[in-house]
């Protein structure tokens, strides 16, 4: 894993996500975006995509499933999207995991041995 994107509108959960990246490597770049919108503009300049986006469902303009139904639609994406979220509804996981880039949903906060799941996966 050499890059991911962490996509949350708190300031506190990209800081304790950046920090437990930081401990399980710190020679990954994280990129940051604070909600869908900001995600997808930087997304379409970032080349290569990162491997990994941790994203978050509950966000101003444009909150984590109105992101994934856009960028699932791109032709060259991260094939890797992480729920990262503080949102436990059934409802929420269903329909985060419809769309085949989302390979798995944590609960905030991001923990390091959950981090370490996902190694094999990328």
């Amino acid at each position: 894993m050499k890059s991911v994107m962490i996509v949350d509108d708190s300031e506190a959960d990209q800081y304790l996500a950046q920090d437990v990246i930081e401990q399980f490597d710190p020679n990954i770049e994280i990129h940051q975006a604070f909600d869908g919108k900001e995600a997808l503009e930087k997304l379409s300049v970032l080349d290569p995509q990162p491997d990994v986006i941790f994203l978050d469902i509950n966000m101003p303009r444009m909150n984590g499933h109105e992101f994934l139904e856009v960028y699932s639609q791109w032709e060259n994406h991260s094939k890797v999207v992480i729920m990262l979220t503080s949102s436990d509804q059934d409802y929420d996981k269903e329909k985060s995991k419809a769309h085949n880039t989302v390979i798995n949903y944590f609960i905030k906060p991001l923990q390091l041995e959950a981090l370490k799941s996902i190694v094999p996966l990328v």
